[in-house]
């Protein structure tokens, strides 16, 4: 496993390398604490809006084309990332161009200055992502499912912002969220790759000298209140149903979280799974199905998604839910829980092979958490969960009360679905 190292800086800006002397690449990822969390209804798009944004030009790059023009001369994949609770831009390209592509995306972040023009041209480009969103029910069904779970709070609300927002913004809204979230002390820069750590500080120090210290608001608690199962429809008129099974887990921190993976993983994790081979191989009702655990600074859930046959959606709800019930009743064999530690172990090693999935590994981590668990320690958690670990969760999260079922297709009464969510 990589070495890492980690520095603080007096302004507060963490930064960590980690060195991968074999691979002929480097990515620099900047990541800050501000995704759609932390927006109000008012202001929901905002994080995504500023990152498309933050590409328009810079005093030093004054246009989108100056920028790409220098990036993809380079040789560089480079790109950014909006999520609830954090905001990327990174670049990953030839370790020997270090210098030039931590100028570029160093610059992207810190120097931006939100063209009026372009921001009005964006505004085009953002509502037709939420169109394209629009139109692909398996996504659009996350975001129905995280209103199912949180309503009209931020952790409910869609990253991409509603239509209406995005035509209101102003360039003083793109300047004032910036403040309030863009600071060194709410900032982590990796580096991942063939690097000179020497060469990379002296680049942060050049880059961040003029940076002043600044405060940070604090994003509002989600509530987590639920005493009944909740279906939420959004009519479609689609040849499958999509729709997205779930409960209430646990934030970020929770110890237990390991033992969900494998709960997870046992139900919807490979072509092996349980899930997969009742609905896929036996039933024949669907493509795709699958299942996974998502934590959050302040809250977590479980879910189960999958598109199927749309005659067949009630049937195929009741099955999984007998999956889900036969997991509180019996416990799953030593051979089962065997082959699923060693698919996610497996699947967690290879996705550590690319310098800019090092970056992401390690950024997240230590600008949620403030701390980093190794490929090793991730490992061993997983190592000792037991049968009765496994067992002990399902009793604990799939309860009735906890139940949420969001669905995208040609319906438009919740009863029949309200009906069938019991075990």
């Amino acid at each position: 496993m990589q070495k890492t190292k980690k520095k603080i800086y007096k302004n507060g800006l963490r930064v960590i390398t980690i060195p991968m002397k074999d691979n002929p690449t480097v990515t620099v990822l900047f990541l800050v604490g501000a995704g759609s969390d932390y927006e109000d209804k008012n202001i929901n798009g905002i994080s995504h809006f500023l990152e498309h944004m933050s590409f328009k030009g810079t005093i030093k790059r004054p246009s989108s084309k100056i920028i790409a023009h220098e990036l993809d001369a380079l040789g560089c994949q480079y790109n950014a990332f909006t999520g609830n609770e954090f905001t990327g831009y990174y670049a990953k390209g030839n370790a020997k161009k270090f210098k030039q592509i931590f100028d570029i995306i160093s610059d992207i972040y810190l120097n931006s200055t939100f063209p009026e023009k372009e921001i009005e041209k964006e505004k085009g480009v953002i509502v037709e992502e939420i169109n394209m969103y629009e139109d692909l029910p398996q996504e659009l069904v996350q975001d129905l499912f995280q209103k199912v779970l949180y309503s009209d709070q931020p952790a409910g609300c869609s990253t991409l912002g509603t239509k209406e927002n995005i035509y209101k913004m102003t360039r003083n809204d793109f300047v004032n969220y910036k403040k309030n979230y863009y600071s060194t002390k709410n900032t982590v820069v990796v580096i991942a790759g063939n690097i000179n750590e020497k060469e990379i500080y002296q680049e942060i120090n050049k880059s961040f000298k003029n940076i002043s210290v600044s405060s940070t608001k604090k994003k509002i608690k989600t509530k987590n209140i639920q005493n009944k199962p909740k279906v939420l429809l959004r009519y479609k008129n689609t040849d499958q149903t999509h729709f997205i099974l779930g409960v209430r887990s646990f934030s970020l921190f929770d110890k237990r979280n390991a033992k969900i993976i494998l709960l997870a993983s046992i139900l919807g994790a490979g072509m092996s799974s349980r899930l997969f081979n009742k609905l896929r191989e036996e039933m024949g009702v669907a493509y795709y199905v699958a299942s996974k655990n998502m934590t959050f600074l302040d809250r977590g859930f479980f879910e189960i998604f999958a598109g199927v046959n749309n005659e067949r959606v009630y049937e195929v709800i009741k099955e999984i839910l007998k999956e889900c019930k036969d997991l509180i009743n019996n416990k799953v064999t030593e051979e089962e829980l065997k082959k699923v530690k060693s698919l996610i172990v497996g699947n967690l090693k290879m996705s550590l092979e690319s310098s800019d999935s090092v970056a992401n590994f390690y950024s997240e981590q230590e600008l949620l958490r403030d701390e980093v668990k190794s490929l090793d320690e991730k490992i061993k958690e997983i190592n000792k969960v037991t049968i009765n670990d496994i067992k002990q969760m399902a009793k604990l999260i799939f309860k009735e009360r906890n139940l949420n079922l969001a669905v995208i297709g040609p319906y438009k009464n919740t009863k029949k679905f309200e009906k069938i969510l019991k075990f």
